[in-house]
């Protein structure tokens, strides 16, 4: 048998309550030349029991590590195990709209020199989707424009090759994804598509509740990527983002401080000072 073209990545922990609704939702897609796999990160709830009616699916692996290790790790554990020349996440508590596949590998497709995607972003007055972003294209379009690299992985496609170019996703919670795009972004074209192929589910049980706890975080890595020699903007541009950015905290700390919001005041203070004379630093543990 061939392999297929696309790899439809589903990680889970605990999802029993959203699986097989995931699941389901890949099986009935338009586009069928695609595998699922299926990598449960040792999932305490009967989510196991759910995936057992899929185990004489032709078209289902399902793996479970013997070990918790993480949200980030168990997406390049996943990617390992991988056929397809794409890899779509299609996360265990989400959902992609019948056409999802065709619309993603179809576009993909028309701009072979794109890495990866992303998906789910709001129209732009210039043209129409899909569009082709150079690296300096796309750091431009997230710093100055409408934004990019916020992105879940449940937007992206990513060629195979791409992914193990770059080693996967780096561990720690919640920034791997926009750690990913950043890096990816320095290199790789980006072919950018639009909303309406995949849905986002929000509910309490999810580690995006948590994300004001990771702001400082967000902040290093961007710093970071905006002074790592490989950056795609020049020095102007970097130094207006820094401009910007400054702006708007020193206006959220004077707010802050009118109001005597402390959490905030601090938080805006806090940026600013890491925002002082940036330098390239070696990247952030978390």
């Amino acid at each position: 048998m061939s392999e297929p073209i696309v790899s439809v990545l589903i990680t889970s922990y605990n999802r029993a309550k959203y699986i097989e609704f995931a699941i389901e939702s890949v099986l009935k897609q338009t586009f069928q030349d695609f595998e699922i796999v299926i990598s449960d990160n040792c999932s305490t709830d009967n989510t196991m029991e759910i995936l057992k009616k899929y185990t004489d699916n032709p078209k289902i692996r399902i793996y479970q590590t013997k070990e918790n290790i993480g949200q980030f790790p168990n997406r390049n554990y996943a990617a390992s195990l991988a056929k397809g020349k794409y890899l779509k996440y299609v996360d265990s508590d989400d959902y992609i709209y019948p056409t999802g596949l065709e619309v993603l590998v179809n576009m993909m497709e028309s701009f072979p020199e794109a890495g990866w995607g992303l998906c789910s972003l709001g129209q732009v007055k210039e043209k129409p989707y899909p569009i082709l972003l150079s690296p300096h294209e796309a750091y431009k379009h997230n710093f100055f424009g409408p934004g990019l690299f916020h992105k879940a992985p449940l937007s992206s496609i990513i060629k195979k090759l791409v992914f193990e170019e770059v080693r996967g996703f780096k561990p720690g919670k919640m920034v791997g994804d926009y750690e990913m795009w950043l890096r990816l972004g320095q290199t790789y074209p980006v072919l950018l598509m639009p909303d309406g192929i995949v849905w986002y589910r929000e509910h309490e049980g999810q580690e995006f509740v948590f994300v004001k706890d990771y702001l400082s975080i967000y902040q290093k890595i961007k710093i970071f990527y905006l002074t790592h020699p490989a950056c795609p903007l020049n020095k102007k541009e970097i130094e207006m983002v820094f401009k910007n950015e400054n702006a708007t905290y020193k206006t959220g700390l004077i707010k802050s401080l009118i109001t005597f919001n402390k959490p905030k005041m601090l938080e805006n203070y806090h940026y600013l000072k890491l925002n002082k004379n940036p330098i390239h630093t070696n990247y952030p543990v978390h």
